[in-house]
């Protein structure tokens, strides 16, 4: 009805090309087409031009009429048109580059889905490894983890560490240090150990190990009935501490990351506990610094720190 516009046929892409297409090959063929007429007009023009007209009649280009040589040049140039026309058309025309883009496009994509199989392989594994990371980590809880677990000794030339469950000597220095280095901190003991402790030592959270069914202790301390759980208790303390006895001490040398030890330097053959033997395949020295005997020092003696290689 009035102003409604009609609506015109649309002619996609891929059409409009192989018109435009044939429009050329037909201005191209039409074009040769000229120059053939042409040619033959030209040559029949040059023939006349020396015969009758006697132009050039007595020019010669290598023993040549100079009509013959012209004749075979445009003849030359005109074989050239008609290959450029049907031949080289047929291989280095549109349809040429056509194919040629389409088997450089192919190899592309060749090698863009190499790329892509590459890829989406080296993902595969990122993502195994993060899952295999996952289920170990789902496994380890941050409540199991554990800690940095750091035994603290005083040890004689020959491991001796007590007798009737109190220290063989007194060395000032050395209990200063057990004070700063475990102050803040759990220390994980045995039950004798324990109640070698005249009371729980200050500013410091005490977990005692014993097999005794309903062992009481004082209020704050922490009673458990083995190392695991002893150190599960604590495993909110960057840094527990293993005070002793022997027996302890001999159950956490597997799990322990460093040893802080004061080297007594002597020999106590009257002790009746022993620390276990350091192996040196398993434990690096990191720091050592002696101290001579003196008037609050009957020994001399060194603090060493081992961890775990």
């Amino acid at each position: 009805m009035f102003g409604k516009k009609k609506t015109k046929p649309s002619i996609d892409q891929e059409q409009l090309a192989l018109i435009k297409a044939a429009e050329k090959r037909i201005k191209q063929k039409k074009r040769l087409y000229i120059h053939f007429v042409i040619f033959l007009i030209g040559a029949v023009f040059l023939i006349l031009a020396n015969t009758v007209l006697g132009i050039g009649k007595d020019l010669k280009i290598a023993g040549l009429e100079w009509f013959v040589i012209a004749i075979v040049l445009w003849l030359f140039l005109f074989i050239y048109h008609f290959i450029s026309v049907f031949i080289t058309h047929k291989f280095m025309g549109k349809e040429w580059e056509d194919q040629q883009r389409e088997a450089l496009v192919a190899k592309q994509q060749e090698r863009i889905d190499q790329l892509t199989q590459e890829y989406i392989k080296e993902e595969k594994e990122i993502a195994k490894s993060q899952a295999y990371n996952q289920i170990l980590d789902s496994k380890i809880t941050p409540e199991k983890k554990t800690p940095e677990l750091t035994i603290i000794v005083a040890a004689g030339e020959n491991n001796a560490i007590g007798k009737d469950n109190d220290l063989i000597w007194h060395l000032s220095d050395d209990l200063k240090r057990f004070k700063a280095l475990t102050n803040g901190h759990h220390i994980i003991m045995g039950r004798k150990t324990f109640e070698s402790f005249p009371k729980p030592l200050p500013n410091r959270t005490h977990i005692v190990i014993t097999r005794q069914n309903g062992y009481i202790a004082p209020e704050g301390v922490i009673v458990v009935n083995n190392l695991d759980d002893a150190i599960d208790a604590a495993r909110h303390d960057k840094q527990p501490f293993i005070i002793g006895g022997g027996e302890i001490y001999k159950q956490s040398m597997t799990l322990a990351h460093k040893i802080e030890l004061t080297r007594v330097h002597a020999n106590f053959e009257n002790a009746d506990t022993y620390f276990p033997e350091i192996d040196a395949m398993q434990w690096k020295e990191i720091s050592n610094i002696s101290h001579e005997a003196d008037d609050k020092h009957a020994h001399a003696f060194s603090f060493i720190t081992y961890v775990r290689k």
